[in-house]
Parts: structure tokens; sequence; C-alpha cells
């Protein structure tokens, strides 16, 4: 028996409020919504704001009118959520239960809204979990006896509800279905190499007819095996709303780079970051100017373009102290410097901490890059024992050909580095040249 979907309004990248309160809205979604709602026995879709590319998408409002059940997260004011809010209220006399972050104050609107709070620690990460997660499986229960919740509905009398063809919700099912299927497919050709994910996209049709969840699938997938050149032929052949989304476009700029097009890969990341600062943008803006660095013979240009990769990086980890990734690619980068940068020994506890937290995080497992990270700490620390054993767990959870090999490239960096202060590396290289000879399981 198929489960009744609930829809998920929400923002899944932490924010912080009005307040000050910083909310780990992905933190949020994964410990509290997702459990209670299979807890009441239904199936979670999830509206993600950066993969649709702004409110006005078909998908998004197929799941608007067809999911029987929604959740919606009011915390922080997000004008997406509100709007969507608006739009299921119109349409829907009930099953939508409204949460918020404990202690935030709604808008005077929705302030009547019978709501559900939930408690947050000073990261935004839910605390008194276990309890939150029954009161929500409760209020979703509950939602079953279709009660009018809707504030339109409870006060404009002879509203009508317009009835959705079970046809249709039929055939929203079976996309759902077919999507998931898509991913099966695509990490099994990723597998295999750039040509299989190529025949897959064939089978798909024309790139201006894809829409952005199954553009970005196929992205990841050339990704996945280093297929560069594809990835750019695919953007650019996307429809103009699908190209311009702001995940498609992070794509776009490391693909850029990666084919030889750093300048190209430049703009499309400074204009990214003009829209909106995130760590990932600042992180692969990072990337364009360190892969310069490296290929620069000028001793002084070079040291201008290591400068310039390291407050890129820098200015990354400042938008989010809790991604690594930028973190660890900065001090990576300020011990590269002749004399070494002397922020470096001011950033390093708070990039362990950031990478800590990822590897004990409870509500996902570490993936290769967290191991990546906790393998690059060590080494700057001169912890053998932890980086050998970073190293390993590392090489277990190897997904795509590119992380290890780009792990061994700055490691080499560093272990060039010792040796030209007079330091031994004969460790780090052996570290090195384990992960050259790593493949993807």
């Amino acid at each position: 028996m198929r489960r009744p979907l609930c829809f998920v309004l929400m923002p899944f990248r932490a924010t912080r409020d009005s307040d000050g309160q910083l909310v780990d809205f992905a933190a949020v979604y994964r410990q509290l919504i997702i459990p209670a709602i299979e807890a009441a026995g239904m199936s979670p879709v999830r509206a993600d704001e950066d993969l649709t590319g702004g409110i006005f998408h078909k998908t998004m409002f197929e799941q608007l009118v067809l999911c029987e059940f929604a959740v919606a997260d009011l915390s922080t004011g997000n004008p997406n959520v509100y709007y969507e809010l608006g739009v299921r209220h119109g349409l829907r006399p009930y099953s939508t239960v409204p949460v918020f972050r404990k202690g935030w104050s709604l808008p005077l609107d929705v302030a009547p809204i019978s709501a559900l709070q939930y408690p947050v620690d000073r990261d935004g990460t839910p605390t008194d979990v276990a309890a939150t997660t029954d009161l929500l499986t409760a209020r979703l229960v509950t939602a079953r006896e279709a009660r009018t919740d809707s504030p339109v509905h409870q006060l404009v009398t002879g509203l009508a509800v317009p009835e959705v063809d079970h046809e249709r919700i039929d055939a929203f099912r079976e996309h759902a279905d077919r999507d998931e299927d898509l991913r099966r497919r695509l990490d099994h050709a990723a597998r295999i190499g750039g040509a299989a994910v190529r025949s897959v996209e064939e089978e798909l049709g024309q790139g201006r007819d894809l829409d952005v969840s199954t553009a970005v699938a196929l992205l990841v997938a050339y990704r996945s095996c280093s297929a560069w050149d594809d990835m750019v032929r695919l953007v650019e052949s996307l429809s103009q709303p699908a190209r311009a989304t702001r995940l498609v476009q992070e794509q776009l700029g490391l693909a850029l780079n990666r084919v030889g097009r750093d300048a190209d890969a430049e703009h499309v990341l400074q204009t990214l970051l003009r829209e909106r600062p995130s760590s990932e943008t600042y992180g692969l803006l990072g990337r364009v100017y360190k892969d310069r660095w490296s290929r620069e013979t000028s001793s002084r240009r070079r040291a201008g373009l290591l400068s310039q990769a390291i407050d890129a990086y820098v200015r990354g980890f400042e938008v989010d102290w809790r991604d690594p990734y930028p973190g660890i690619n900065a001090v990576t980068l300020m011990s590269l410097t002749d004399p070494v940068d002397p922020r470096l020994d001011r950033f390093l506890p708070v990039v362990r901490f950031a990478a800590e937290r990822r590897l004990d995080g409870s509500d996902r497992d570490p993936d290769y890059w967290d191991h990546a990270s906790d393998l690059g700490l060590a080494v700057l620390a001169g912890d053998r024992e932890r980086a050998e054993r970073a190293l390993e767990h590392a090489l277990a959870v190897v997904r795509d050909e590119f992380e290890p090999e780009t792990t061994a490239r700055d490691l080499g960096w560093v272990a060039d580095a010792m040796v030209a202060r007079g330091e031994d590396a004969g460790w780090v290289l052996e570290l090195v040249a384990d992960l050259r000879a790593a493949r993807p399981a």
C-alpha cells in the first residue's frame, strides 16, 4: 500500500532570523520532520528552493495541490515559504501543519495559526527531538481527520474547494517513482563512465525539455566520472529557467574550471556571489584561484594568486562556520605561504571544531570529504596516527574519481612545503601515494 504524500515547505540552508538565532533547516528536516512524517504513516516530499530556482515552478505547484498533507516551517519569515503556504491554504482547507522555531515571533497575519514550536540550540540544531517529533506526529495524525485548518477557508464562507483528478494524483506519484528510478540508473551509469551517462541522457530527450531535478541528477552523474565537457555541454543545452538556477550555475562553474575555461568559471561564480554569498560558491571560486596558482611559473604572481585563493576560502568559511570545506582549503593553503600565513594558528582550531562536528553528527553518515578534511587537518597538526586512521575511513567511502585525486594533490603541496622547511615529509608522501591509487567503490 502506498503511503499518502506529505509536502514539506521550508528553506534548506542554515539561516539567521531577525533575532539573530541560527536555524539549521537541513538538520530540522532530517532529525525532526522526516521521522515525524514517517511515524504518521506518510512519505515526505521536499520542496528544495535551490533546485526549483524560485517559487514559480511547475513541480512546486503540483506538490502544493496534489500532496495530501503538508508541513510548513515558518521560521525566519522566508518569503517563498509564506507564498507557498498562502497557495496551499487557498487550495486545501485542511491537512497543513505549520511549525516554527521556539522563541521566534510569527508575523501578524499568521500569528493566529495553531503552529507547533520546536527548540534549537545555539548552532540551530533541534533539541528535545524525541518529544517534539512525537508532538508533530500527533499533529499529522490529527490532520487525517480533515478538520479545517486553513484560515482562508475558516474565514471565507462558501469558498469552493477545487477538485483534484485522481488520475492526476496517480500521474504525480508515477513521476516521483520515475525520478527515483532515474537516480538509480544514473548511479549505475556513473560507475561505468561518461558514455553510459550519455546513453541515459539521450533516452531523456533534448536538454531544453529537462526539468531542473533531472538536469541536476545528470550533472551529478557526469561529475562523478569527471566528464567535465559533458557537464558544460548539458548546461548549455538546458532551457533558460533551468540553466539560471543556482545549483546548476555552481556546477557549471566547477566544470568550466576543470576544462580550462577558468575566466568563464570566475565570471559565473562571481555573478552568483553578487546575488547571494555562500560557502559553496566561495569554495568553488577558491578552487579557480588555486588552480591558477598551481599553473603559474612567476614567483611574484604565484604569491598573489595564492593569497587570492586563501581569501576566497576564508570568506566562504566566514559565511558559514559550520561548513569545513572552505575552511580546510584555507588552512591548507595558509601552510604553503613563505613564511607561513600568521592566520593559520587562529583558524586551525575553528576549522577542526567544524570538521569534528561533521564527523560526530548523529543525523548523517560522514562522507568522503568529511574524512578527507580530518585527514588534511591531521597532516597539518603533524598527527600521523590520526592521519592514517582518517585515510582508511576516506578510502572506504570514495564515490568519485576526482575526490582522492584532489586530496592527493593538496597534500602533495603540503609535503613539498614541509620539505622546503626542512621537515620530514616521507609519511605524508606515503598517504599521497595511497590516495593516488584509490578508485571509487
